[in-house]
């Protein structure tokens, strides 16, 4: 959730901390800091976003090696002393740490002759390593004695003064190494070294990393292996806003282009057959009984909806788990069921666990995730990526879509795999997909109006959003949407649940945003719209269209119309990007930090 930049080379650290660290405050914004390495530490730590921390950053110096380190708070306060990176008592030793030190009161305890000045449990790592340090260990020593006690999940990277390399190792909580030709990088998301390098090493857990003047070492097991070198498909300005204000609009108007990469080569479409690469056997696809789907958040929401589709197109039951209730329980046989983490970082410290705890049982398990790399890419026995390219909002947009079209792929190849879906309903589902970009391009075309509607009603109480089959899932996603980046108070509802409860708190001064779609049941939630107009609240609908792109649904019925092309099973979906731009404009209009809502981050590394 916090942010890492490590750097040793050649060209001066500062800048390339201070850019890395402005790269990574999407994954951590309360306090910001540096550590740069010399005879002596020089340390700048900062409350506040990273412009604070250059308030006090001196304009130049000569250090070619250092750390920095975006916080997220857990253990503490969003203070100055707080901060990372945290010291030891004689201030040779900086640790920058992501994650949760779970035995870090009974550490602090046995450190008691050690003067510590924050409330983190991060600030043991450092006098542990200058207690090893006191008693005789070289510093690589000192490090890895010091990690072989902490409990819990971590990313930690530590410099050390007079020492000219990095050290880092790592537990449930990413890191990348960028080898560069004027240095070598070490971060939490290669978002931060991205202009540097697109050569890059992942580390795994339980691996420690040495960066020095002659790159990286790795060692596996005490021994010191081949690192494996990928070269990322992306380039440097797709990490950056491209002239929009704010990284969630530029990735909301990336949908048509992530939506076309997500498809692309996947599908033949004479024969109704998708090829997403996974090596599920014929004989296992056969046996399947159970698929269940465990995520978090908006990609819970993703699996909400493809359930729906792959129950129908596979003729499986299939069930979506949030990841941090999950448990395999209920007599389920683990060889007939599937179990499908959808994880847009594939970190996600709950979706792992979930899936840790299926493969403890014997289920085999597939990761859905937007991340080479990843943990969760090394723990399934299966991936397929969604290849959205780098999202940098906090509020998941384009990966939300382009995780629902990759679920949807994937319920045509083991619906025709299994031969419990007709190749008619393929090709209506293949099509769809296909449609997918145009259809969201002439959403985006539609923004001027989106906005006019969201200054409109930007001072509403509340805001309900409602929808039927697909259209709950797109109900819960467009209110967390709102409720994220807004701070307005929305909820999502099952339109038919209205009328049990929540409709005591519809007002005129309440908007409810409802589904009139195909796959939403549309004829159906009109009964519903007619039941909150009657108490003065006014409707948005997002209705679907005939051939001629003309409203078809909800003509009459709702006081503002946003027309949602022809796109089958899949215009809820599309529908959705109308609730992604409202959210948007809504949050402008309020002058939120759009990229950086309080209180979140993008990878939820911690449970």
């Amino acid at each position: 959730m916090c942010g890492i930049i490590g750097y040793v080379g050649g060209r001066p650290a500062l800048p390339i901390l201070s850019t890395g660290l402005s790269n990574l405050e999407y994954r951590g914004y309360d306090s910001a800091g540096v550590a740069l390495t010399g005879d002596a530490l020089s340390v700048y730590k900062k409350s506040g976003e990273v412009s604070e921390l250059r308030g006090i950053l001196p304009e130049s110096t000569d250090h070619t090696q250092g750390i920095g380190h975006t916080r997220w708070s857990t253990h503490g306060p969003p203070t100055d002393g707080n901060a990372h990176p945290h010291t030891d008592c004689t201030g040779r030793v900086a640790v920058v740490h992501n994650g949760i030190i779970e035995n870090y009161d009974a550490l602090r305890a046995e450190l008691a002759d050690h003067e510590f000045t924050s409330d983190t449990d991060t600030e043991v790592v450092p006098h542990l390593i200058e207690a090893e340090l006191d008693a005789g260990a070289e510093p690589k020593a000192a490090v890895e004695a010091a990690v072989d006690r902490l409990e819990g999940t971590y990313a930690v990277v530590v410099t050390i003064a007079g020492v000219d390399e990095l050290y880092a190792t790592r537990r449930d909580s990413p890191l990348v190494v960028g080898h560069g030709d004027d240095g070598t990088f070490l971060a939490s998301d290669v978002t931060a070294f991205l202009e540097h390098t697109r050569d890059v090493t992942y580390v795994e857990d339980g691996d420690f990393a040495v960066i020095g003047d002659d790159g990286l070492t790795l060692y596996r097991d005490g021994e010191a292996i081949d690192p494996a070198v990928e070269q990322l498909e992306y380039e440097a300005d797709a990490a950056e806003k491209s002239g929009y204000d704010h990284y969630m609009l530029k990735e909301i108007h990336e949908q048509p282009r992530a939506l076309r990469q997500t498809i692309s080569g996947r599908i033949d479409a004479d024969a109704g057959t998708v090829d997403v690469d996974v090596d599920l056997p014929p004989e296992y696809i056969d046996s399947i009984e159970e698929i269940q789907i465990v995520a978090c958040g908006t990609s819970n929401y993703a699996g909400r909806y493809a359930a729906e589709l792959l129950e129908s197109a596979v003729d499986v039951r299939t069930t979506v788990e949030v990841a941090s209730e999950y448990e395999f329980d209920g007599g389920r046989d683990p060889w007939r069921t599937l179990v499908v983490a959808v994880t847009q970082s594939g970190e996600t410290a709950d979706t792992l666990s979930a899936i840790r705890r299926a493969k403890r049982a014997g289920a085999r398990t597939l990761a859905v995730t937007n991340t080479l790399g990843s943990t969760i890419v090394r723990e399934t026995d299966d991936s397929v990526f969604i290849r959205a390219g780098p999202e940098i909002g906090v509020a998941a947009t384009k990966t939300f879509a382009s995780q629902v079209a990759t679920l949807t792929l994937l319920a045509v190849h083991v619906g025709r795999a299994r031969g419990s879906l007709p190749y008619g309903r393929a090709q209506e589902l293949l099509g769809s997909v296909r449609r997918l970009p145009n259809a969201v391009q002439a959403v985006l075309d539609r923004e001027d109006r989106v906005q006019a509607v969201a200054r409109e009603y930007a001072d509403s109480d509340a805001f309900f959003f409602v929808g039927r089959k697909l259209g709950f899932p797109v109900a819960l996603e467009g209110a967390l949407k709102l409720k994220e980046i807004s701070y307005d108070h929305a909820e999502g509802f099952a339109a038919g649940e209205l009328k049990h409860g929540p409709l005591a708190l519809v007002t005129e001064e309440t908007p409810v945003l409802a589904l009139l779609t195909d796959g939403s049941r549309p004829h159906e939630t009109l009964n519903n719209v007619k039941e909150v107009q009657a108490r003065g609240a006014p409707v948005i609908g997002a209705t679907g269209t005939d051939g001629d792109g003309e409203t078809s649904t909800g003509d009459g019925y709702v006081d503002v119309d946003f027309p949602v092309p022809e796109t089958g099973a899949l215009e809820p979906l599309v529908a959705n990007v109308y609730w992604q731009l409202f959210a948007y404009h809504v949050a402008d209009e309020k002058g939120r930090p759009i990229d950086r809502p309080r209180n979140l981050a993008k990878s939820v590394t911690v449970e």
